[in-house]
Protein backbone atom coordinates (compact mmCIF):
# COMPACT_ATOMS: atom_id res chain seq x y z
CA UNK A 1 0.00 0.00 0.00
CA UNK A 2 1.13 3.59 -0.61
CA UNK A 3 2.74 5.44 2.28
CA UNK A 4 1.33 8.74 3.50
CA UNK A 5 3.33 11.94 3.17
CA UNK A 6 1.99 14.94 5.07
CA UNK A 7 1.85 18.34 3.33
CA UNK A 8 4.89 20.46 4.14
CA UNK A 9 2.64 23.08 5.71
CA UNK A 10 1.05 20.57 8.11
CA UNK A 11 3.92 18.92 9.97
CA UNK A 12 3.05 16.72 12.93
CA UNK A 13 -0.09 14.96 14.10
CA UNK A 14 -1.44 17.84 16.18
CA UNK A 15 -1.60 20.33 13.31
CA UNK A 16 -3.10 17.70 10.99
CA UNK A 17 -5.75 16.81 13.58
CA UNK A 18 -6.69 20.43 14.29
CA UNK A 19 -6.81 21.36 10.61
CA UNK A 20 -9.07 18.41 9.83
CA UNK A 21 -11.42 19.17 12.73
CA UNK A 22 -11.56 22.96 12.50
CA UNK A 23 -10.61 24.15 9.02
CA UNK A 24 -11.01 21.42 6.41
CA UNK A 25 -14.24 21.40 4.41
CA UNK A 26 -16.77 18.74 5.36
CA UNK A 27 -19.04 17.14 2.74
CA UNK A 28 -22.78 17.44 3.06
CA UNK A 29 -24.43 14.12 3.83
CA UNK A 30 -28.14 13.34 3.96
CA UNK A 31 -28.98 10.77 6.62
CA UNK A 32 -32.06 8.70 7.27
CA UNK A 33 -32.39 8.04 10.99
CA UNK A 34 -33.59 4.68 12.20
CA UNK A 35 -34.28 3.93 15.86
CA UNK A 36 -33.64 0.43 17.12
CA UNK A 37 -35.57 -0.58 20.22
CA UNK A 38 -33.52 -2.87 22.46
CA UNK A 39 -34.58 -5.74 24.69
CA UNK A 40 -33.34 -3.92 27.81
CA UNK A 41 -35.80 -1.06 27.21
CA UNK A 42 -33.25 1.33 25.74
CA UNK A 43 -32.67 2.38 22.12
CA UNK A 44 -29.94 2.90 19.55
CA UNK A 45 -30.09 5.53 16.79
CA UNK A 46 -28.57 4.57 13.45
CA UNK A 47 -28.06 7.11 10.66
CA UNK A 48 -28.13 5.66 7.15
CA UNK A 49 -26.92 6.91 3.78
CA UNK A 50 -28.50 5.16 0.82
CA UNK A 51 -28.45 5.45 -2.98
CA UNK A 52 -31.68 6.13 -4.84
CA UNK A 53 -31.75 2.53 -5.99
CA UNK A 54 -30.66 0.04 -3.34
CA UNK A 55 -28.96 -3.10 -4.63
CA UNK A 56 -29.04 -6.12 -2.30
CA UNK A 57 -25.62 -7.17 -3.60
CA UNK A 58 -23.72 -3.97 -2.88
CA UNK A 59 -21.82 -3.56 0.40
CA UNK A 60 -22.98 -1.89 3.58
CA UNK A 61 -20.35 0.08 5.48
CA UNK A 62 -20.96 0.15 9.25
CA UNK A 63 -19.11 2.93 11.09
CA UNK A 64 -18.45 3.05 14.83
CA UNK A 65 -17.49 6.57 15.89
CA UNK A 66 -14.88 7.64 18.41
CA UNK A 67 -15.18 9.06 21.91
CA UNK A 68 -18.04 11.58 21.96
CA UNK A 69 -18.37 11.37 18.20
CA UNK A 70 -21.51 11.06 16.07
CA UNK A 71 -22.75 11.01 12.49
CA UNK A 72 -21.93 14.74 12.40
CA UNK A 73 -18.21 14.20 13.06
CA UNK A 74 -16.12 15.32 10.05
CA UNK A 75 -14.51 11.91 9.59
CA UNK A 76 -17.92 10.21 9.68
CA UNK A 77 -19.33 12.53 7.03
CA UNK A 78 -16.25 12.06 4.84
CA UNK A 79 -16.53 8.27 4.94
CA UNK A 80 -20.26 8.28 4.32
CA UNK A 81 -19.93 10.72 1.41
CA UNK A 82 -17.44 8.32 -0.20
CA UNK A 83 -19.76 5.38 0.48
CA UNK A 84 -22.68 7.18 -1.15
CA UNK A 85 -20.56 8.15 -4.16
CA UNK A 86 -19.88 4.46 -4.80
CA UNK A 87 -23.59 3.64 -4.71
CA UNK A 88 -23.21 1.65 -1.49
CA UNK A 89 -25.21 1.84 1.71
CA UNK A 90 -23.66 3.10 4.93
CA UNK A 91 -24.76 3.36 8.53
CA UNK A 92 -23.31 5.17 11.51
CA UNK A 93 -24.38 3.41 14.68
CA UNK A 94 -24.42 5.83 17.59
CA UNK A 95 -23.18 4.54 20.89
CA UNK A 96 -25.66 5.14 23.70
CA UNK A 97 -26.04 8.83 24.51
CA UNK A 98 -24.28 10.06 21.35
CA UNK A 99 -27.18 10.57 18.94
CA UNK A 100 -28.30 13.90 20.42
CA UNK A 101 -30.99 12.42 22.66
CA UNK A 102 -30.42 11.05 26.18
CA UNK A 103 -30.91 7.32 26.49
CA UNK A 104 -33.46 5.75 28.82
CA UNK A 105 -31.08 3.81 31.05
CA UNK A 106 -28.17 4.89 33.29
CA UNK A 107 -25.80 3.19 30.89
CA UNK A 108 -22.80 4.50 28.98
CA UNK A 109 -20.66 3.16 26.16
CA UNK A 110 -17.14 1.93 26.73
CA UNK A 111 -14.44 0.28 24.64
CA UNK A 112 -14.60 -3.17 26.25
CA UNK A 113 -18.33 -3.70 25.66
CA UNK A 114 -17.95 -6.47 23.08
CA UNK A 115 -21.50 -7.83 23.55
CA UNK A 116 -22.85 -4.43 22.48
CA UNK A 117 -20.71 -4.42 19.33
CA UNK A 118 -21.87 -7.93 18.42
CA UNK A 119 -25.51 -7.05 19.06
CA UNK A 120 -25.30 -4.00 16.80
CA UNK A 121 -23.49 -5.74 13.97
CA UNK A 122 -25.87 -8.69 14.18
CA UNK A 123 -28.78 -6.26 13.80
CA UNK A 124 -27.25 -4.98 10.55
CA UNK A 125 -26.49 -8.53 9.37
CA UNK A 126 -30.09 -9.61 9.86
CA UNK A 127 -31.38 -6.74 7.72
CA UNK A 128 -28.59 -6.85 5.13
CA UNK A 129 -29.57 -10.27 3.77
CA UNK A 130 -26.91 -11.13 1.16
CA UNK A 131 -25.09 -7.77 1.14
CA UNK A 132 -21.43 -7.81 2.26
CA UNK A 133 -20.79 -5.85 5.46
CA UNK A 134 -17.63 -3.81 5.92
CA UNK A 135 -17.08 -2.51 9.45
CA UNK A 136 -14.89 0.48 10.31
CA UNK A 137 -14.14 1.89 13.74
CA UNK A 138 -12.51 5.20 14.58
CA UNK A 139 -10.52 5.76 17.78
CA UNK A 140 -12.52 4.27 20.68
CA UNK A 141 -14.87 2.68 18.15
CA UNK A 142 -11.88 1.10 16.46
CA UNK A 143 -10.64 -0.31 19.74
CA UNK A 144 -14.07 -1.74 20.50
CA UNK A 145 -14.31 -3.29 17.03
CA UNK A 146 -10.85 -4.87 17.25
CA UNK A 147 -11.57 -6.27 20.71
CA UNK A 148 -14.78 -7.87 19.45
CA UNK A 149 -12.94 -9.35 16.46
CA UNK A 150 -10.27 -10.85 18.71
CA UNK A 151 -12.82 -12.39 21.04
CA UNK A 152 -15.12 -13.62 18.27
CA UNK A 153 -12.41 -15.16 16.12
CA UNK A 154 -13.75 -17.14 13.18
CA UNK A 155 -17.33 -16.57 14.35
CA UNK A 156 -17.05 -12.95 13.21
CA UNK A 157 -17.09 -14.17 9.59
CA UNK A 158 -20.75 -15.05 9.95
CA UNK A 159 -21.57 -11.40 10.67
CA UNK A 160 -19.14 -9.22 8.71
CA UNK A 161 -16.95 -9.65 5.64
CA UNK A 162 -14.10 -7.30 6.53
CA UNK A 163 -13.08 -4.68 9.06
CA UNK A 164 -10.65 -1.82 9.54
CA UNK A 165 -9.71 0.31 12.54
CA UNK A 166 -8.56 3.92 12.20
CA UNK A 167 -6.43 5.62 14.87
CA UNK A 168 -7.49 3.08 17.48
CA UNK A 169 -5.78 3.31 20.90
CA UNK A 170 -4.07 -0.01 21.58
CA UNK A 171 -3.40 0.60 25.28
CA UNK A 172 -6.43 1.97 27.10
CA UNK A 173 -4.40 2.51 30.27
CA UNK A 174 -1.68 4.50 28.56
CA UNK A 175 -3.96 6.58 26.35
CA UNK A 176 -5.66 8.70 29.06
CA UNK A 177 -2.29 9.20 30.72
CA UNK A 178 -0.85 10.55 27.46
CA UNK A 179 -3.88 12.79 26.90
CA UNK A 180 -3.46 14.22 30.40
CA UNK A 181 0.07 15.46 29.78
CA UNK A 182 1.70 18.34 27.92
CA UNK A 183 -0.07 19.96 25.01
CA UNK A 184 -2.60 17.13 24.83
CA UNK A 185 -4.05 18.24 28.15
CA UNK A 186 -5.07 21.59 26.61
CA UNK A 187 -5.82 20.63 23.00
CA UNK A 188 -7.96 17.52 23.38
CA UNK A 189 -8.76 16.64 26.98
CA UNK A 190 -11.14 19.55 27.78
CA UNK A 191 -13.39 18.72 24.82
CA UNK A 192 -13.69 15.05 25.80
CA UNK A 193 -14.09 15.72 29.52
CA UNK A 194 -16.64 18.54 29.20
CA UNK A 195 -18.83 16.56 26.80
CA UNK A 196 -18.73 13.42 28.96
CA UNK A 197 -19.35 15.48 32.12
CA UNK A 198 -22.47 17.06 30.63
CA UNK A 199 -23.93 13.67 29.78
CA UNK A 200 -22.99 12.21 33.17
CA UNK A 201 -24.70 15.05 35.02
CA UNK A 202 -27.77 14.52 32.83
CA UNK A 203 -27.85 10.87 33.87
CA UNK A 204 -27.43 11.89 37.50
CA UNK A 205 -30.39 14.27 37.22
CA UNK A 206 -32.60 11.48 35.86
CA UNK A 207 -31.18 8.77 38.14
CA UNK A 208 -30.26 10.41 41.47
CA UNK A 209 -27.46 8.75 43.38
CA UNK A 210 -25.99 6.58 40.63
CA UNK A 211 -22.74 8.58 40.56
CA UNK A 212 -20.98 11.15 42.74
CA UNK A 213 -21.83 14.65 41.53
CA UNK A 214 -18.82 16.28 43.20
CA UNK A 215 -16.37 13.87 41.56
CA UNK A 216 -17.96 14.35 38.16
CA UNK A 217 -18.01 18.15 38.48
CA UNK A 218 -14.38 18.36 39.57
CA UNK A 219 -13.00 15.97 36.92
CA UNK A 220 -10.24 17.54 34.86
CA UNK A 221 -8.72 14.61 32.97
CA UNK A 222 -10.11 11.66 31.04
CA UNK A 223 -8.93 9.42 33.85
CA UNK A 224 -10.87 11.56 36.33
CA UNK A 225 -14.13 11.46 34.39
CA UNK A 226 -13.71 7.77 33.65
CA UNK A 227 -13.27 6.97 37.36
CA UNK A 228 -16.15 9.25 38.37
CA UNK A 229 -18.70 8.31 35.73
CA UNK A 230 -17.89 5.84 32.95
CA UNK A 231 -16.39 3.11 35.11
CA UNK A 232 -19.13 3.43 37.76
CA UNK A 233 -22.00 3.35 35.26
CA UNK A 234 -20.50 0.44 33.32
CA UNK A 235 -20.26 -1.56 36.55
CA UNK A 236 -23.94 -0.85 37.26
CA UNK A 237 -24.75 -2.20 33.81
CA UNK A 238 -22.73 -5.37 34.38
CA UNK A 239 -24.03 -6.09 37.88
CA UNK A 240 -27.63 -4.87 37.39
CA UNK A 241 -28.72 -5.53 33.78
CA UNK A 242 -32.38 -4.91 34.57
CA UNK A 243 -34.20 -1.77 33.50
CA UNK A 244 -34.30 1.17 35.90
CA UNK A 245 -36.98 3.88 35.88
CA UNK A 246 -35.75 7.50 35.65
CA UNK A 247 -37.28 10.56 37.25
CA UNK A 248 -39.38 12.30 34.61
Amino acid sequence: SASYTAPFWLPGGDLQTLHSALLASTPSVKYRRERWELTDGDFIDADWVEPQVVSPHKPIVVLFHGLEGSSQSPYAKSVMAAVHAKGWRGVIIHFRGCSGEPNRLPRVYYASDSPEIEMLLTRVRESAQIAPIFAVGFSLGGNALLKWLRESGENARAIINSAVAVSAPMDLAATPEALGKGLNRYLYTPSFVNSTRKKALGILHRFPGVIDKEKVSSAKTIRDIDDAATAVLSLIHISEPTRRTPIS
